[in-house]
């Protein structure tokens, strides 16, 4: 059979336009931002990879768990903002133990185990810094004069440093005297939020008010501001990899992103859903970083090597994981989902 030129050249043309709506199809299914600087994501639910939740017993209200901490025996240490206790969940029998804070209503947010194995906590709701002895149950409060709602801490060479979000400042405790510093962030409303040591033992905050991080010196307290490159972005959470660079959840704008220091260069990576809102973030032992979608109930692993997102479903829908933490020894990464009264932890590989 005889096939005439015009034919042959419509069939040439549908072949064209086909392979053109191939290739737009391609481009929305891996979710590319074609942007100088803005990394391309090609995001999978993870098979390899499920949330394994504990139920939080506490009533009348339900537990409100907001941060998780690890201690060296593996047990996890949180903080109920809505009841003002420090849990302790057993990670093998699921047993939960309840240490209520002196100060009632002081609405505990951030919580850290230190070398010693104390506990240490922020009253966000009232002005203190609280310090748990699991061995005794015995709490220990200092108050934080001119800082009135402490926010996230960390434990640096025998100081506690802090930030306190809405007061616009940040701090310093020194536990065997009970002194306070406190000091001043120079941008007006930059909301001091996330705080995280770096490997050359300087500070990072995340500076959720603004588009900026905030590089602190402890030996100075001095802290200077880095202007991240997009105005719209508000790095709520930190957390930092061993080669120094600085990784962040923009909360707005649905990015990860990440600052390097040495060349002072920024990049981002655009997570497929822009209602994300991304928080909770923390660095695995192979190097692979670990963020929540607030909004999907999801928690999202980034290998920056390949880019790539794999997305692991969390079983109970309405959870908010605000803060993440990485039990290296035992290679889990533990949430606390606030709402829903439950700890989650994976099993890392």
């Amino acid at each position: 059979m005889r096939i005439r030129p015009a034919s042959l050249r419509r069939s040439h043309i549908l072949v064209a336009i086909g392979a053109i709506a191939i290739a737009v199809f391609a481009l929305f299914i891996l979710a590319v931002t074609p942007a100088a600087g803005i990394g391309q994501i090609a995001r999978t639910l993870s098979a390899a990879f499920s949330v394994r939740e504990y139920i939080l017993p506490h009533k009348n209200p339900d537990a409100f768990a907001h941060d998780p901490a690890v201690a060296r025996d593996g047990m996890v240490y949180f903080a109920d903002q809505q009841s003002s206790y420090i849990g302790r969940l057993d990670p093998e029998s699921g047993e939960v133990k309840e240490f209520p804070t002196p100060t009632p209503k002081s609405g505990p947010h951030g919580i850290i185990v230190v070398p010693d194995g104390s506990v240490w906590y922020t009253g966000n709701a009232a002005g203190l810094i609280g310090r748990l002895d699991p061995k005794t149950g015995t709490i220990a409060e200092f108050k934080t004069p001119g800082a009135r709602d402490p926010h996230t801490l960390l434990w640096l060479n025998g100081t506690v440093w802090f930030t306190a979000q809405q007061s616009n400042k940040y701090g310093s405790l020194n536990p065997a005297t009970g002194q306070v510093k406190i000091y001043d962030v120079a941008t007006t409303r930059a909301l001091p939020y996330g705080l995280q040591r770096a490997p050359d033992g300087s500070l990072w905050i995340a500076l959720f008010g603004t588009h900026k991080l905030g590089h602190l010196d402890p030996a100075t307290a001095k802290l200077t501001e880095i202007d991240l490159p997009e105005a719209g972005a508000r790095p709520r959470r930190l957390a930092i990899t061993s080669d120094g660079r600085i990784w962040y959840t923009d909360y707005a704008r649905g990015y990860l992103g990440m600052y390097d220091p040495r060349t002072k260069a920024a990049k981002e990576w655009k997570t497929p859903d822009e209602s994300s809102a991304p928080y909770g973030i923390g660095i695995a032992p192979n190097g692979t970083v670990w963020f929540n979608e607030a909004r999907q109930g999801t928690m999202v692993m980034f290998d920056p090597k390949t880019e790539h997102m794999e997305a692991v479903p969390i079983p109970t829908r309405g959870s908010v994981v605000r803060n993440v933490t990485v039990d290296s020894a035992r290679n889990r990464l533990w949430i606390a989902e606030s709402g829903v009264s439950r700890i989650g932890r994976i099993d890392l590989r």
